[in-house]
């Protein structure tokens, strides 16, 4: 520290009256030796022209701070006694705890300011979407559950005026005035009862989120697990269980608006419900139920906002730690491995049970949609030659990966205000990587221009080339079953309103336009009349009363389809599934 090196004198010997041992250190040049303001200090093993790297941080500013006001004047010699010296430097360790209390105290505030200002990131993204309830407001006075406003009126809280209402309603009035609880029957009433509904497809996960503030994938996951009995059939231990869980839920990033916690819980709710089809329940043991279960709460984790493309033109390490290929589910899984290991879950199994890391592996690689067309073909070629064996492991386990994948993209066939819900979310992903690629002079990938790719678009071409095919063959596969008829009535329910949505929204000249280049001429000739039908069979149906026996018109859709293949505003994109494939390679 050269620095230092000036003020410190010439080097001395003395006595530390602990180690008994004689050392060399450096004295304030306006102390004599044996000084006494130097005796009741500890003295550093080392030559001061360094200042001991073994003292501790405290000891080492005490020693400054005693050599500082030696020098400036402060009592000296005789004046100052053994016994006040060390009064003095107890009265200056307290000072100091003060002050290292304050400063931690100011610390603390100042992270608490940052959680919730802008950058939000550190306390929201590690406890999922909903930002968590300050627990420190609450008060266990009578009135409990009371905020002091600024201007000194107390109000309650939006939940717990819903929960004071709901106990109202219920006839269940509050023994004692004011006695509203944060997390009292009503709320967590809402959660189970949407527990006892979880293998429902209308189940909504974004209300569920909300009632488990934050926490609707560790939730669901140790709900699950007690429906199926993997608890006790593994001998999991159940801190280790939620020390996972909660590892998993914090590593996705709640920034993300759609490839964060709340899209995990969602395929997971999913994918119960595939485990669930009649044809596949009773075939299915419990390493098959554990590992399905696993990688729909993991296929994700992690997920940085950004598509493959993404990484591999900005040259991310991931990029090249994975050489191209599967890059985020290839982390996706690495990271999961590494949070099973940190916390033992499975660190009791016998040996032969640790190859559950490899079939979890496959079955979260299985969710890259580059290989969309690989899993689709052998899957369409197993269901043609009817030689599906589920008794077979190697077959259930392919058919864990065609139900994740089908749980991935499940959105569509959800019921239209999830679904519409889902898909801005999805939209709005995609134009941040595109304003990010616009900023550093990337070419801006496709679906990510928000300029020029509407959300009805998109979703009309990511249900025509990657939803609809996969789900089609799922739809045989059930042979069908009520909840697969009832996804494929969302889907095309679902698809003709976006088709709606995007020719209302596209401009009269382009319209114009998109009518003269169809066969026989403007509106008022054959493509004109075309188009009229089109749009009254979709008027039609979207009628409630034709949506419970939709899945009776997917012939008419497909002729429609195929009759209005050349109009660019019903085709979804005119690059086919290469362009939809890179543009959703997520």
């Amino acid at each position: 520290m050269p620095v230092l090196d000036g003020f410190w004198g010439p080097d001395l010997k003395m006595r530390d009256s602990n180690l008994g041992i004689e050392v060399e250190v450096g004295v304030c040049p306006d102390e004599a030796p044996r000084s006494p303001v130097w005796g009741p200090l500890r003295t550093p093993p080392i030559t001061c022209g360094g200042l001991s790297l073994a003292l501790e941080l405290p000891a080492l500013i005490r020693q400054l701070r005693a050599a500082w006001k030696a020098r400036r004047g402060g009592p000296r010699g005789p004046e100052r006694s053994q016994a006040s010296t060390w009064v003095e430097s107890e009265k200056e360790e307290l000072e100091e705890a003060k002050h290292d209390v304050e400063d931690r105290s100011g610390h603390l505030k100042a992270d608490s300011r940052l959680n919730t200002g802008h950058a939000g990131v550190l306390l929201v993204e590690r406890r999922g979407s909903y930002p968590l309830i300050d627990l420190r407001i609450l008060k266990t006075s009578a009135q409990q559950g009371e905020v002091e406003a600024g201007t000194g009126r107390k109000r309650l809280l939006s939940f717990q005026r819903y929960c004071h209402a709901s106990r109202l309603l219920k006839g269940l009035v509050p023994h004692t005035p004011g006695s509203l609880h944060l997390l009292d029957d009503d709320y967590l009433g809402q959660a189970a009862h949407m527990l006892s509904n979880v293998g429902k497809w209308n189940f909504d996960i974004f209300l569920f989120d909300r009632l488990t503030n934050g926490n609707s994938l560790v939730t669901l996951m140790c709900h699950l697990f007690n429906i199926y009995g993997l608890v006790h059939h593994f001998q999991l231990d159940m801190v280790k269980l939620h020390r996972f869980l909660g590892m998993v839920q914090e590593d996705y990033h709640s920034q993300n608006p759609y490839h964060n916690a709340v899209h995990a819980a969602d395929v997971t709710q999913a994918m119960y419900c595939y485990l669930k089809e009649p044809k596949l329940a009773e075939q299915l043991s419990p390493l098959d139920v554990f590992l399905g279960l696993m990688a729909a709460a993991t296929h994700d984790v992690d997920h940085p906002g950004v598509n493959q493309p993404f990484l591999i033109k900005t040259r991310h390490h991931l990029a090249s730690l994975y050489q191209n290929t599967s890059v985020l589910e290839s982390h996706h899984w690495r990271s999961t491995v590494g949070m099973l290991r940190e916390s033992q879950l499975l660190s009791h199994l016998p040996a032969d049970m640790q190859d559950m890391e490899q079939q979890l592996g496959s079955l979260i690689l299985a969710t890259d949609i580059s290989r969309q067309n690989e899993f689709l073909s052998t899957f369409r070629e197993h269901l043609d030659n009817q030689d599906l064996d589920l008794q077979l492991a190697s077959h259930r386990h392919f058919i864990l990966q065609i139900a994740l994948k089908c749980a991935d993209v499940c959105n569509p066939c959800r019921f239209w205000e999830l679904s519409k819900q889902w898909s801005e979310r999805v939209c709005e992903e995609f134009y941040r990587q595109g304003d990010l690629e616009r900023k550093f002079d990337f070419e801006i990938s496709p679906q990510c221009n928000q300029q020029a790719d509407s959300v009805p678009a998109i979703q009309i071409g990511f249900i025509s080339y990657i939803v609809e095919p996969l789900f089609e063959e799922w739809h045989r596969f059930t042979e069908p079953s009520p909840l697969s008829q009832n996804m494929m009535g969302h889907l095309y329910k679902n698809k003709a309103r976006w088709s709606r949505l995007r020719y209302a929204h596209t401009p009269s000249d382009t319209q114009t336009h998109s009518h003269a280049e169809e066969p026989g001429g403007g509106g008022g000739g054959e493509g004109g009349r075309h188009l009229l039908i089109y749009l009254l069979f979709l008027e039609v149906f979207d009628h409630p009363f034709v949506n419970r026996g939709v899945e009776c018109l997917s012939t008419s859709l497909f002729v429609l389809q195929h009759i209005f293949s050349n109009c660019r505003w019903f085709t979804g994109s005119k690059h086919g599934s290469t362009e939809w494939e890179s543009g959703f390679n997520s």
